[in-house]
């Protein structure tokens, strides 16, 4: 059973980082996306980065070059370190895992993930 529990929001100021946190488990996928996505009240849901099971990692445009996102096999859990926040970074964000045979990023490119964590709320304001 695929579990994944995210962690490590919160309230920072504008130009002040964070690092989310998701612990996955039950992933016995060979081939797999992990996302990072956001969603805030009024705004269409937002794939933020993504990796995959051979470490290629994508992100959009809205933060490329202030996120990265990374993986740790030993610890089975994901990033996403958050640097420069802006209050349009203001969102509650989730983690979100799909996968299966197909080899390379072709589940980085599905438009619905079976897996989902809880979410966690960032809040960027002064």
């Amino acid at each position: 059973q695929v579990e994944l529990v995210v962690s490590g929001g919160g309230s920072v100021q504008p130009g002040g980082s964070l690092t989310l946190s998701c612990t996955v488990s039950g992933n016995s996928f060979v081939n797999y996306c992990l996302v990072w996505f956001r969603e805030d009240p009024g705004l269409e849901r937002e794939g933020v980065a993504n990796i995959d099971a051979d470490g290629r990692t994508s992100y959009a445009e809205t933060v490329e070059g202030r996120f990265t996102i990374s993986q740790d096999n030993v610890k089975k859990t994901l990033y996403l370190e958050m640097n420069d926040l802006e209050p349009e970074d203001t969102a509650k964000y989730y983690c979100a895992l799909e996968g299966g045979t197909y080899s390379g990023d072709y589940y980085c490119h599905q438009p619905e993930y079976s897996y989902w964590s809880q979410g966690t709320q960032v809040t960027v304001s002064s």
